[in-house]
Parts: structure tokens; C-alpha cells; sequence
């Protein structure tokens, strides 16, 4: 990589990281080749990891509009692209009713009526009456945005197949009007859970990313960033027993925003070191499953006494 791309990725960490995302370098490459290669990226991994967020801070970083579609079974068009607005309709048509008199006065024979009907203007399926949704808000947006489809894998196949066209061509089909392609390009993520498999021509038009659970050090900057009064000896005790816990076979294993409330409860509780009694009496902020909660009580001295070592083995107190 030379010195060019090098420092765009670099000045794109630094910037997410002033409005607190800490992001590898992996991260920020995607960004970085989504923005100049203007393609979509796919981001998967565990809840929790910062899928929404990145796009939330790529919208501050680069001083765009942030446009969200949230998936769910179910989704269509409607909810998603557009859809008329019935009620302005009708009280056209009873406007254009009351007129249609006024029209059609004086006209000889059924060819004059028609010729006069078709030189009457007609906007009943016009942009007067279309409401739009957060898909062709961002396609149509002059400034450009960055458009979040959140857990796509949430929605139906049906809905994977309408998004083709807006992911490759960045351009929607209104049959009433015609095709809408955007001036100004969104930046457009989508984000996955993985509780479904995505299909591949919806992955073939875009980047992947995966982001998995932070190692140590990266989940400390993290917590240095968005809890910044924590102590240092204080952050690697709660990152390491973290660590500790995402090592068991549990349901849902403690996401990265779960690891951020801990330790800002932890700090709520004027708490200066991690013990057992602490741990236990908190774990409902990590867990979110009561059989989990089970399981790590059985191994909150051992959780513990791991947290409380540094990477070289030597007490940190």
C-alpha cells in the first residue's frame, strides 16, 4: 500500500475515533474502498460488535445524512422504497370530478371529449403524490448520504431480490414515473446478524466485512474512549474478565455496548477494583439470558482472578 491510501485510512481511524469508534485498520479500509470504489459494504458478526454504529460515525465523519432502514419480516416496498399518498389522490380526483364539466363543455362528439381529456393535465401519479421511504430518500438526496439497511438478514428473500437494482445500479424502477437513478451516489451498509444465509447475488454487489469481538487491547481503547474516567488498572480488569467470559459456552456471549455499560455502571457504583461480589452483583449487565448468569457464577473467582492479572502474568494491584 503507498503513502497515499495509507493516509486517507489512517486519517479515517483518526477521525472515527474522535467521535469515539475505535476501528482496526481493517475497518477503515473498507470504508476507504467503499467510498472511492462506491460499492456497498456487507457487514456481518455477532450483535453488539458495532455494525450500526460504523455507520452512524461514517455519517459524522463524512458530514452526510444518516438514512436508516431497519429490516424485518415482512418488509416491502412500501415501507422501504415508496409509496402514493391515497388520500391527496382522492381529493384529486374529487377536484377533477367538479371539473371534468368544465372540460368537456362544447365538445362535438366522443373524439373531441378525448382529445380534450388527454390535453388535460394529469398528476395523479406525479411526485406531488409520492411519499417517499428511506431508500429512494437516499438515492434522490442532492447532498448524498449514508444509507444503514440494518439486519438485512431479518428481511425476506423477496426484499434481497428488490434491493439488486438500487445496490448495482444505485437506481430504482417507478413504473408510474420511470427510473429515479441518483445523482449524488449514498454510501450504503448493510448489516447482518447472520440468523440467516445471505443470498449471493446480494453479496456479489457488495464489499464484506466481518467484525468480530475485539481482542483485549482493541477493547480497551474502546472503553478509554466511550468511558474515559475509568481507572487503567480498572479497564484491563473489566476487558480481561470480558475476555474470560466470551471463552464459555453461553447463549449470547457479552458484546462489546454490553461491555461499555459495565464498566459505566461499574464507575456508577464508585467501585475502584473488580471483585466477586461486584461481579456477581452486576452480571445481569453483561448477560442477558438467565442461564448464562448460571454459568458464569460458577466462574466468577476463576473470571476474577484472571482479570486482575496483566498479559505478562504479574499482579496489576
Amino acid at each position: 500500500m503507498t503513502d497515499g491510501p495509507k493516509k486517507i485510512i489512517d486519517d479515517i481511524s483518526n477521525g472515527f475515533a474522535e467521535h469515539g469508534y475505535i476501528c482496526s485498520e481493517q475497518i477503515a479500509t473498507a470504508v476507504y474502498l467503499a467510498s472511492q470504489l462506491e460499492k456497498p459494504i456487507l457487514i456481518e458478526g455477532p450483535p453488539g460488535v458495532g455494525k450500526t454504529e460504523l455507520a452512524n460515525t461514517a455519517a459524522l465523519y463524512f458530514q452526510k445524512e444518516m438514512i436508516r432502514l431497519q429490516c424485518y419480516e415482512g418488509l416491502d416496498e412500501s415501507k422501504a422504497l415508496y409509496e402514493w399518498r391515497y388520500g391527496k389522490q382522492l381529493l384529486y380526483t374529487q377536484i377533477l370530478k367538479e371539473q371534468m364539466q368544465e372540460v368537456l363543455e362544447g365538445a362535438k362528439g366522443l373524439k373531441e371529449s378525448l382529445d380534450r381529456l388527454m390535453k388535460f393535465e394529469d398528476i395523479f401519479f406525479s411526485e406531488d403524490f409520492l411519499e417517499t421511504r428511506p431508500l429512494l430518500e437516499a438515492l434522490t438526496s442532492k447532498t448524498g448520504a449514508v444509507l444503514l439497511i440494518d439486519e438485512v438478514d431479518k428481511s425476506d428473500e423477496e426484499f434481497e431480490a428488490l434491493l439488486l437494482e438500487i445496490l448495482s445500479e444505485f437506481q430504482i424502477s417507478i413504473p408510474e414515473l420511470g427510473v429515479r437513478k441518483a445523482e449524488v451516489k449514498p454510501l450504503v451498509m448493510l448489516t447482518s446478524n447472520n440468523s440467516r444465509e445471505i443470498g449471493d447475488a446480494l453479496k456479489r454487489r457488495c464489499l464484506h466485512l466481518y467484525i468480530p469481538f475485539p481482542e483485549a487491547k482493541l477493547e480497551r481503547q474502546i472503553i478509554q474512549a466511550r468511558v474515559p474516567e475509568i481507572s487503567d488498572a480498572l479497564q484491563i480488569q473489566l476487558v480481561n474478565f470480558v475476555q474470560g467470559i466470551r471463552q464459555l459456552d453461553l447463549k449470547k456471549l457479552p458484546a462489546i455496548s454490553e461491555t461499555i455499560d459495565w464498566a459505566k455502571t461499574v464507575i456508577l457504583l464508585n467501585s475502584e477494583e473488580l471483585d466477586a461480589k461486584l461481579a456477581e452483583d452486576t452480571l445481569n449487565v453483561l448477560l442477558k439470558h438467565q442461564q448464562d448468569i448460571e454459568i458464569v457464577k460458577k466462574e466468577i473467582p476463576s473470571l476474577v482472578s484472571l482479570a486482575t492479572e496483566t498479559s505478562d502474568g504479574k499482579s496489576i494491584n
